[in-house]
C-alpha cells in the first residue's frame, strides 16, 4: 500500500514544509515554519517562513528581532499576534538552554513551550532525519479509515502505528499522507474512484465518495 501511495503522490501537491526539509535539512526553519502552519494554509504557512528566514534565519537572529518585526513578516497566518510572541520566546529559549541547537529528541522538544507532539515528530524526522511519527488530522483519519488502525485521537493513532508500522516508514508517513489527504483521500467526499488503493481500503465512515 505505502508503495501505491508513494507513486499516487507524486502526482500530488508536495506540502510546502516537506519540500523545504527536502532542499535543506534545517530543524530551526522546520521548528518555526511547524508553529506558523497551525490552523493556517500551506501556500500561506509558505510565505511567511521565506519572508521570516529572510529577516532571520536562525535561533539567534530570530531572538534579536522584535515581536512586531516578526508578525509583520508572518502576517497573515492564523493568530500570527501569538505566533510572533511564541517565535521569539522558543528562539530565546533555544540560545539560553541549548546553546542555539534545537534539540534532536521528542522529549526534550516536549519541554519547549507551544510544542506538541505533532510538531516534535515533524522537527525530528524532517529536521534531524530521525526516527519519528507524525500524527496530524490526515495520517489519524486515513489510517483509521483504512482499518489499520482503531483509535480515537492522534495521539492514540501514534502509538498504535509505532506497535504496528514497521519502522522503515515512520519518517515518510506524515509527508505520504498529508499529501494523499488533500489530493485523493479527503476529510468529506474522497475520491476513491482516483485512488490506487481502494481495493485494500476497509472505508471506515465513509457514507459518500466520488
Amino acid at each position: 500500500m505505502i508503495g501505491l501511495v508513494r507513486r499516487q503522490v507524486r502526482e500530488l501537491h508536495v506540502p510546502w514544509l516537506e519540500a523545504m526539509a527536502r532542499g535543506e535539512r534545517d530543524p530551526f526553519k522546520v521548528l518555526i515554519s511547524c508553529i506558523l502552519s497551525l490552523r493556517t494554509q500551506d501556500r500561506t504557512t509558505g510565505g511567511a517562513s521565506e519572508r521570516l528566514f529572510a529577516l532571520a534565519s536562525t535561533p539567534e537572529e530570530m531572538a534579536s528581532l522584535t515581536v512586531e518585526e516578526i508578525q509583520e513578516a508572518i502576517y497573515p497566518v492564523g493568530f500570527y499576534k501569538v505566533k510572533a510572541e511564541r517565535i521569539r520566546s522558543l528562539s530565546r529559549t533555544i540560545v539560553e538552554r541549548y546553546h542555539g541547537r534545537v534539540p534532536d529528541s521528542i522529549d526534550e522538544l516536549l519541554r519547549l513551550k507551544g510544542v506538541g507532539r505533532k510538531t516534535a515528530n515533524l522537527v525530528v524526522t524532517l529536521g534531524w532525519n530521525k526516527y519519528g511519527i507524525c500524527v496530524d488530522t490526515h495520517v489519524h483519519r486515513i489510517t483509521n479509515r483504512w482499518g489499520y488502525v482503531k483509535t480515537r485521537d492522534p495521539e492514540k493513532t501514534e502509538a498504535a502505528l509505532r506497535e504496528k508500522l514497521p519502522k522503515r516508514y515512520w519518517r515518510e508517513i506524515n509527508g505520504l499522507l498529508v499529501a494523499f489527504g488533500q489530493g485523493i483521500c479527503r476529510p468529506q467526499s474522497p475520491l476513491c474512484s482516483r485512488c490506487r488503493i481502494r481495493d485494500y481500503c476497509d472505508r471506515v465512515g465513509v457514507v459518500r465518495h466520488r
